[in-house]
């Protein structure tokens, strides 16, 4: 059985490569081709960069981040769980580790996109939608104009 007071999150500017690419993995994004070398520069380049890891092993179980100027607005993205640790609040300290790093630093405006069926985790945060917006990606694969 997983115990949740086993697991600690901390903001961190360096963690190991490839228990980060194992939770990208796990996220399922990460694309093969990537450069694994590259998520210390994707780490040090996020304004946050939260770990929940078991605090014996040191194995990180989850992790989001914050991509922000440090002033206005904040996206928190590539949030995720382990699947053997979800329901068991990894995903609540992770999330709260961020939205105290925002609002410390008095950053008001703080988006997301939730995943299908991850909302009502996000409203009990106090997201909302974001009525009459929608998400959009760039895909350098579309026909140019």
């Amino acid at each position: 059985m997983k115990d949740i007071n086993q697991i600690r999150v901390e903001l961190v500017k360096a963690w190991e490569e490839e228990a980060i690419v194992d939770l990208y993995r796990a996220g399922g994004w990460w694309k093969e081709g990537m450069d694994p070398e590259r998520i210390g520069e994707l780490i040090n380049g996020s304004y946050l960069f939260a770990v929940a890891f078991e605090i014996s092993t040191k194995r990180a179980v989850g992790m989001g981040r914050v991509i922000s100027d440090g002033i206005a607005d904040a996206y928190i993205q590539d949030f995720v769980v382990l699947l053997a640790w979800r329901g068991l609040g990894v995903g609540r300290m992770i999330l709260s580790a961020l939205l105290e790093g925002c609002r410390s630093s008095k950053i008001a405006w703080i988006g997301l996109i939730a995943g299908p069926g991850t909302e009502g985790f996000y409203r009990s945060f106090g997201f909302v939608p974001m009525e009459g917006y929608m998400p959009m990606l760039y895909s350098m694969e579309m026909k140019k104009c």
